[in-house]
């Protein structure tokens, strides 16, 4: 027996149809990945394949709302209508977005995004408001530098809608998109 499996393990080791990849499955030219050393040309030649990027709900829609100068957080226009729907449904004339960040979720940071009123609003929070529309979205000094230039858009689909987030700060985020990580 102990000759058998040596005679096969060494048909499966000169047999290039057997060679385990990742994950157990036989390496194919899908699976693969091709680089060249690090003495040869600084070009890569990586052939492996990459995960399509996430669409944007709001993709190709041109904003209806005028964004404050230099805003930490981009409300893309899908988002938009969907915070004019909020506004109206309020009792009062303006909604207040606290949006923030906290240790946690699946790649180490998670976002947090809760209404709040202008009595909660601190002198170290930085505030976008987008007159017109009734929104104001405030940010604390602590979360500022994971999200500087977010774009806050939104997505009515039956399974994974609501408010989403792209984040130009995250360099990497899990499948859920409500956590990320620098």
């Amino acid at each position: 027996m102990k000759l058998f499996g040596l005679l096969l393990l060494a048909s499966i080791s000169a047999s290039s149809a057997f060679t385990i990849g990742t994950n157990n499955r036989p390496l194919t030219a899908a699976t693969t990945t091709s680089k060249t050393s690090l003495n040869a040309d600084a070009t890569s030649t990586d052939t492996t394949p990459q995960p399509a990027p996430t669409p944007r709900p709001s993709q190709g829609m041109a904003p209806d709302h005028k964004e404050p100068e230099d805003a930490i957080i981009h409300i893309a226009p899908k988002a938009m209508v969907r915070l004019r729907e909020l506004v109206a449904a309020s009792p009062e004339s303006e909604i207040v977005l606290r949006m923030g960040v906290r240790n946690g979720g699946c790649s180490g940071l998670s976002y947090v995004m809760d209404f709040s009123n202008r009595d909660d609003v601190d002198d170290d929070d930085q505030v976008d408001e987008y007159e017109g529309e009734g929104v104001v979205c405030v940010v604390d000094a602590k979360s500022m530098l994971y999200l500087y230039g977010l774009e806050l858009d939104y997505s009515d689909e039956l399974i994974g809608g609501g408010f989403k987030f792209f984040n130009p700060n995250a360099e990497e985020s899990c499948g859920c998109g409500s956590s990320f990580g620098v």
